[in-house]
């Protein structure tokens, strides 16, 4: 990629602009982080306009269920292929090649008269057989047979239903398409591939249609989250790979987020310094701002009551001093 020189302003948000240049820069870093991955981003100019397209990661950060489309159900488990078929459900890798029929051999343990008349009174004595009543389960079995016997990947009833219930899901999760109801795994990641002229909303929609997810899009926002605990709401203007690669590449440091608009809440960077503390730490804190608070109280009480002082002479003064026409 080429990182020359460029002048020229980027829009990063509502009255919000990057320059070009320093903008590739955080570019140059991103993608120098993502070398040799998928997440690399690429650039181009389009009629004077930079853009930016690539993946960008967004982790799951859903406290409610979500509804899934339920798109698939018309459709129906494949049958195993038909019987009279050659190769149904015959794998020719795995299973066994069939051997020739061969009449099996006699054996006797006895031997007497009435035996020795059966056998001359049988059509095939004179051949040395078995007699042909014996040997008629041992016909050769037609192509349709070994296919119905040599079927190796029978689904079971069990399985069956299994796929039935589960025709879909969201990183392994699977999706029960009776309740159409799905909840994915806190801080899972996925990811949509999008470009730096899309804002938030359409980011929004393209994931939620990505999963074929029915709510709408007005109930969720994309969230900065970084691990100090501080929570960035993107704004509707806001563009997000252009806020991705501003806050740098690591996922360690900030993560962007998939959230309910109602369940979360902002924090900025002076209350999320706190929160990582423990209680007793806090607590002086508290008592520290407290002391604080209390001495700003008495210097203003102290200020205000010369003031008053101050007024009450000049109000005496003026009552004793003769009107003057």
């Amino acid at each position: 990629m080429d990182y020359s020189h460029q002048t020229s302003l980027v829009p990063c948000g509502k009255d919000k602009y990057i320059s070009k240049n320093e903008l590739l820069l955080h570019l140059k870093t991103y993608n120098l982080y993502y070398e040799g991955q998928n997440l690399q981003l690429r650039h181009r100019e389009e009629e004077d306009e930079f853009i930016v397209e690539g993946l960008l990661n967004i982790s799951w950060g859903l406290r409610r269920p979500i509804r899934l489309q339920m798109q698939d159900d018309n459709e129906r488990i494949r049958p195993p292929p038909s019987s009279s078929s050659w190769h149904s459900g015959c794998n020719l890798g795995t299973h066994t090649i069939l051997k020739p029929l061969t009449m099996p051999d006699i054996q006797i343990t006895e031997v007497d008269a009435p035996a020795e008349s059966d056998q001359m009174s049988s059509p095939t004595d004179s051949r040395g057989l078995k007699p042909v009543q014996e040997d008629t389960p041992q016909l050769m079995r037609t192509r349709s047979d070994v296919g119905v016997r040599r079927r190796g990947n029978v689904r079971t009833p069990s399985d069956q239903r299994r796929i039935r219930r589960h025709r879909f899901s969201i990183n392994g999760h699977f999706y029960n398409h009776k309740t159409s109801v799905f909840t994915p795994a806190y801080g899972s990641v996925t990811n949509v591939r999008i470009n730096s002229t899309m804002t938030t909303p359409q980011v929004l929609k393209l994931l939620l249609n990505k999963f074929k997810i029915e709510n709408s899009a007005e109930e969720f926002a994309l969230y900065v989250v970084h691990t100090s605990g501080e929570k960035q709401k993107l704004k509707n203007t806001d563009y997000p790979l252009i806020a991705r690669i501003l806050q740098g590449p690591c996922e360690q440091v900030s993560k962007v987020f998939l959230m309910e608009k109602d369940q979360v809440e902002e924090v900025t960077y002076d209350v999320a310094q706190y929160i990582k503390f423990e209680m007793p730490v806090l607590k002086s804190f508290i008592q520290k701002l407290q002391e604080e608070e209390d001495r700003e109280v008495k210097k203003l009480m102290r200020k205000y009551t010369v003031l008053r002082l101050m007024i009450r002479q000049r109000l005496e003064e003026i009552a004793e001093t003769p009107e003057t026409i």
